[in-house]
């Protein structure tokens, strides 16, 4: 199939997939109200092999260390594949299929599968990573940009209780250790143990929540125009420090879900 944009139904909420950009979610509306940023570098797009930054770009597997291209100077950030095309699967009206081929300057093969099912009131997004080959270290998340106003309204709200917050290095990455969590501004990771759990509320109009089983989420409102909760399968610089393993006999699977109400 083609990697033209899809657009998802159900009720009255409404998701446009990008497999040509990213992957990502271009759009997300609800009684056609638009909840995420506008432009070809926004919406929602999946982070894989990697979320965030890897320090100077460079991850060690064994005793190979391999080195990606530095997109955000001096790390490299958010791994490879919303800079792809992905390919249509198989859709319906209110899910489709992605897959996307690892291929340089990732050094492993592997295949990328992810899932967005959209319902009158949430939307889920499932994703795994792959291999028939060689065992590598990998991670999975998601980056959405909500906008920041609905219509004009007050600016969203970020209510969660993270368990811990990693300490942010000069250099925007974890130094390794884990501080009690701070007051916003925030371009900062946090640990949830009993798994993510956050919600925004634009006052009088909508509340949304971020929920996925994974424990690590990123919370970015350092921008004007739209804020970032990211649940992610491990922290920023994670394939170094908190590798998670993909093999022949076990994927790595993630999802979350955002589910929401008006107000």
């Amino acid at each position: 199939m083609s990697n033209e944009p899809i657009t998802l139904t159900a009720g009255d909420a409404e998701a446009t997939v990008l497999p040509g950009n990213g992957g990502r979610i271009g759009g997300l509306r609800v009684g056609g109200t638009e909840l995420l940023r506008q432009g070809d570098r926004y919406g929602c797009f999946p982070m894989v092999p990697w979320c965030g930054r890897i320090r100077e770009g460079r991850f060690r597997d064994g005793a190979v260390v391999h080195q990606m291209p530095l997109n955000s100077p001096p790390h490299a950030i958010h791994g490879t594949a919303r800079d792809a095309a992905w390919h249509t699967a198989r859709t319906s009206e209110n899910e489709a299929v992605l897959t996307y081929d690892l291929t340089g300057p990732w050094p492993y093969p592997g295949r990328v599968t992810q899932v967005v099912a959209l319902a009158e009131d949430s939307l889920t997004l499932t994703m795994a990573v792959e291999t028939y080959e060689s065992s590598f270290p990998a991670q999975i998340g998601w980056h959405p940009w909500f906008n920041r106003t609905l219509g004009g309204g007050e600016g969203v709200t970020i209510d969660f209780a993270p368990a811990w917050q990693e300490e942010r290095g000069d250099d925007h990455l974890p130094t390794g250790r884990r501080i009690d969590p701070e007051p916003g501004p925030w371009d900062d990771c946090f640990g949830m143990p009993g798994g993510v759990d956050v919600t925004l509320t634009w006052p009088g109009r909508l509340e949304l929540k971020v929920t996925s089983p994974e424990e690590w989420v990123v919370v970015y409102d350092e921008q004007e125009a739209a804020v970032c909760v990211e649940p992610q399968t491990g922290p920023p610089n994670g394939l170094n420090t908190a590798p998670r393993l993909v093999t022949p006999l076990q994927p790595l699977e993630a999802t979350t879900t955002w589910s929401w109400r008006r107000l």
